[in-house]
């Protein structure tokens, strides 16, 4: 078997190039789905749901049907995943919207051309993110949504500017989470914490719930071959610390785990999303 890698573009082509079964916990992609690509176990939420759980918590917490959108996004795979996501859950939540994209790095050429509206949301590289971030403090909207703003790199790249901001996290260690298989995150964050002088990132609780959940699946199959543990990963519904574990029948994508919402207040993220699902 195959851990990793960190990206999508990596993923898919990791997927590619491995006759073997992928235990994908970087690549947040609904790309590396069957029948295209039959041996991949995908353990995070595609990225499509990244501004659509953004959206989902600013309707529940008031943003009126009919309230208008603005959809920022790298002209990349992962770009499009993520605005086509958001765009979707505009339509279904009865909201109005418009997408701009741009090239990588090039933010900065099409801020002068976007609309004005109630919600500005941005699927871009980090550094894009960063540029909007800054520009943003020259406008007014009801909410502004970052992917970058889900994690705590931000705060460090624009400061006080981050506050008010909202973005979607793959893992937010709150220590709530008591696990059905493997560690709690109190415990994994503890030892993340004893080993690097650090907080752990999101795609380090990724890759441990991976080992987790291939142990798991290895004792259910009664062996470490690589399909029959695939097998049981397609029939396994459980939860680490990294959230729900489920995956379609169909495609292998992964359903069960939920991307949380957070907020930027007085410098620290906030999570402001509705209870993870239990369907």
């Amino acid at each position: 078997m195959v851990f990793g890698p960190y990206g999508s573009g990596p993923a898919l082509a990791a997927a590619a190039a491995s006759n073997g079964v992928v235990w994908n916990h970087g690549g947040a992609t609904a790309r590396l789905a069957r029948p295209a690509y039959p041996r991949v176990v995908n353990v995070e939420s595609p990225a499509s749901r990244y501004l659509a759980e953004v959206l989902e918590t600013l309707v529940a917490d008031g943003l009126g049907e009919g309230s208008e959108v603005v959809i920022l996004h790298v002209d990349t795979g992962f770009g499009r995943e993520v605005a086509e996501g958001a765009a979707m859950a505009a339509r279904r939540l009865g909201l109005r919207w418009r997408s701009v994209s741009f090239r990588p790095g090039r933010a900065r050429d099409v801020l002068a051309q976007v609309p004005t509206g109630d919600v500005l949301l941005s699927a871009g590289s980090f550094d894009d993110d960063v540029a909007i971030a800054q520009w943003d403090s020259e406008r007014r909207w009801r909410a502004v949504g970052l992917v970058a703003a889900g994690v705590d790199e931000l705060r460090h790249a624009i400061g006080d500017r981050v506050d008010g901001l909202y973005g979607p996290c793959q893992w937010f260690d709150d220590g709530t989470v008591d696990p059905a298989d493997g560690p709690s995150s109190e415990w994994f964050s503890q030892r993340y914490r004893d080993a690097n002088g650090a907080e752990p990132p999101y795609p380090a609780a990724a890759a441990f719930a991976a080992g987790v959940l291939w142990q798991r699946c290895a004792k259910l199959a009664g062996t470490v071959e690589s399909l029959p543990v695939m097998a049981a990963s397609q029939r396994l519904d459980t939860t680490t610390l990294f959230g729900r574990f489920r995956v379609d029948p169909l495609t292998g994508v992964q359903t069960g785990h939920q991307i949380r919402v957070v907020q930027w207040r007085d410098g620290q993220r906030v999570l402001v999303d509705r209870p993870p699902h239990r369907t």
